[in-house]
């Protein structure tokens, strides 16, 4: 038996159909071409920050440290006289890559987890889910930490630590999804057919959680940047001299009366880069769900 995707002739172009349905609730969305464009800026200067760079964001010169915005430098100057506006934007590139990469990392583990749980029940879902109630018990920046402390300090270790508090939060999503999807009479035609459960999961089941999965993920990735640059301010992130949000907003904070643009312009940028991702969630949410579209 084929995917049940593929039987019908035009299935093909419903999926298209669809998809620019989406897309133009998307667009009509205010809030979310909002976000898009957030989200949209930040991804440009960070992948072409050696463009937009003016100078070494790790040269240091104590000659300028402590230096108030100017014209040659846009943002000031940090407590070693290093340019801001160019830790910044090499800044937006780890904050992006930890926010993406533990996504990441906790859709490959939650998703399996939460289908497998789901679909066959009985005491394989039992214990798996009072492991999940445990690592829920914990907030996830609390988990993040016991993770970091474990694993070290480092970017790296800040992506996996993330991902994995993110992981509980993919698998009850994904088993309350395949809970009902199961039974519906598709899946039961493809066990009449003889497909595997393997298959039935991954090809007939999981692809249908798409959306769920989608919008929860734009919201994980602003939570991912949050907890990160948490992890930053605590020194348990990036360390010295790398650029990374969380640490320059620490690093600054003892500057805070006499150079407050050294908290200003990062906490603005971890505001603005969250709140898109917020509402590009937003509107993929309601792009998504039939019952909301005009």
């Amino acid at each position: 038996m084929r995917n049940i995707d593929l039987t019908a002739e035009g299935m093909p172009r419903k999926k298209t159909s669809e998809f620019r349905e989406v897309l133009r609730q998307l667009v009509r969305n205010r809030a979310a071409v909002v976000g898009l464009a957030i989200i949209g800026l930040f991804v440009v200067v960070s992948v072409f920050a050696p463009v937009f760079s003016t100078h070494d964001p790790l040269a240091a010169n104590l000659g300028n440290r402590l230096q108030p915005p100017s014209r040659e430098h846009l943002l000031g100057t940090d407590e070693l006289g290093r340019d801001l506006l160019s830790r910044m934007f090499y800044g937006g590139r780890i904050s992006l890559n930890i926010g993406i990469i533990s996504v990441l990392i906790g859709v490959f583990i939650g998703v399996p987890i939460g289908a497998i749980s789901g679909y066959f029940g009985g005491k394989l879902d039992i214990i798996t889910q009072r492991f999940i109630d445990i690592m829920i018990a914990f907030p996830g920046i609390l988990l993040a930490i016991v993770v970091v402390t474990v694993l070290g300090v480092g970017v790296e270790n800040v992506m996996i630590a993330t991902g994995i508090a993110s992981v509980p939060i993919y698998a009850r999503l994904v088993r309350g999804s395949v809970l009902s999807i199961k039974e519906q009479s598709y899946v039961a035609a493809a066990r009449a057919a003889g497909l595997g459960d393997v298959r039935i999961i991954f090809r007939q089941i999981l692809p249908n959680c798409l959306a769920p999965i989608i919008v929860q993920s734009t919201f994980q990735i602003a939570t991912s940047i949050l907890w990160a640059a948490g992890l930053g301010f605590l020194g348990l992130g990036a360390q010295a001299p790398t650029p990374e949000w969380g640490a320059i907003l620490s690093n600054g904070r003892a500057y805070i009366r006499t150079a407050h643009h050294l908290t200003t312009y990062p906490g603005l940028a971890i505001l603005l880069m969250v709140l898109g991702f917020n509402l590009v969630g937003d509107g993929l949410r309601d792009a998504l769900d039939p019952k909301t579209r005009s």
